[in-house]
């Protein structure tokens, strides 16, 4: 009997993992359908965000918050469900288009709602990528550095990650400063259409290498990432549902949301929030995706942690921005993209750190802490610029 112990251990414990226990809680079915389920009722009610009074809409809008904020974990969960199921590089994906898809519609439904907010998309997907590069990868670095000693990463994904990750952000983020046919930090409706044509465009041809072209560079070769992929064809069935009614109702939830962040900012007379409230956005979307990675690392699966971290970065840039550029184009809104001097500079650092990081293909806790330095700096110019 004190032999069969530790054989029907593991097997209780993939089980659980393979057909992901979380899915049969309750509120991993109540969450999205509920999230769905309020969407639906609040644009029935024909409350919109611009009529009632100011307290009404705050209340409606902290309700909203909370229903949308405890719904993203759970979309996620169901999104890391599948990416199990279907593996590696398409795991990454799944997630990935997940977070993005629920940024683009927080940032452009503030975008939306009442006065002109140029600069809250560039704070976002700057935010998101500093995020990322710093401070989730920074973390996975540093602990599975400490606790692994040195962990193996292949360098041609990475190095294309970052090589996507440098064209993009100097593209969307730093080139408008210096362009000269509309105003600094700005670009004009042809070169906006132009340079967000070719954000998807390379965006779209590292997916194509990502998961066909180049597949092997972006995977570990561990064989125990195939052993986790066991749930049944029905589970991911009903995860894949979830996660789909999740999103939507996120994305009309995100309307609600965005009206409450506005109108409390304008209640307490807080001004020149961009930076603070992109930030916000930012990590309280991505800190799912930077558990994922950060469990990922400490499992000495470091691999499959950058692709989650940086994927996600080049996914904000490749996506979000086109996204927020045609919201501009069609509204007639103002969008500026090009980021102060300061900022700039910080971009560029965290971009030589990666370069310098992933040069090798191996990575220690040092490592980690240079990202983790850089990090801290933007966050502290946030508060104190």
């Amino acid at each position: 009997m004190l032999e069969d112990r530790p054989t029907q251990t593991p097997k209780v414990a993939t089980s659980k993992a393979a057909s992901g226990g979380f899915g049969r809680s309750v509120v991993s079915w109540v969450m999205p359908l509920g999230a769905l389920a309020m969407a639906l009722a609040v644009r029935a009610s024909g409350l919109s965000v611009d009529q009632g009074s100011l307290n009404l809409r705050i209340l409606v809008g902290a309700l909203s918050s909370a229903i949308m904020f405890t719904t993203i974990f759970v979309v996620l969960d169901h999104a890391e469900a599948v990416a199990r199921r279907v593996g590696e590089p398409y795991g990454t994906l799944v997630l990935t288009f997940a977070v993005t898809a629920i940024e683009v519609s927080i940032i452009v439904s503030m975008m939306l709602h009442g006065e002109n907010n140029p600069t809250l998309a560039r704070e976002s997907v700057f935010s998101t990528v500093m995020i990322t590069s710093t401070g989730v990868v920074g973390i996975c670095l540093t602990l599975g550095g400490w606790l692994h000693r040195k962990q193996a990463i292949v360098r041609q994904g990475t190095s294309a990650y970052l090589a996507v990750l440098t064209a993009l952000t100097v593209m969307t983020l730093i080139l408008p400063t210096y362009t000269q046919t509309t105003g600094p930090g700005t670009f004009s409706a042809a070169q906006l259409g132009f340079v967000s044509s070719l954000s998807v465009l390379l965006y779209a041809s590292f997916v194509f290498a990502q998961t066909v072209r180049h597949r092997e560079d972006f995977v570990e070769g561990q064989e125990h990432h195939v052993s986790v992929r066991m749930a049944s064809d029905e589970n991911i069935f009903v995860s894949a549902v979830l996660l789909v009614a999740g999103l939507i109702g996120i994305v009309m939830l995100a309307e609600q949301v965005a009206a409450s962040v506005e109108d409390t900012l304008v209640a307490y007379q807080v001004t020149q929030a961009d930076s603070i409230v992109g930030a916000m956005i930012a990590g309280l979307v991505l800190m799912p995706e930077a558990i994922s990675a950060i469990r990922a690392s400490l499992n000495n699966e470091l691999q499959r942690g950058l692709n989650v971290a940086m994927g996600s970065a080049c996914a904000t840039i490749g996506l979000t921005i086109p996204g927020v550029a045609a919201a501009s184009l069609l509204t007639g809104r103002g969008l500026t993209l090009g980021l102060p001097a300061a900022d700039a500079v910080l971009l560029v650092l965290a971009l030589f750190t990666c370069a310098v990081s992933f040069s090798t293909e191996r990575t220690t806790f040092l490592t980690g802490m240079v990202h983790i330095v850089v990090f801290f700096t933007y966050v502290f110019l946030i508060f104190v610029p």
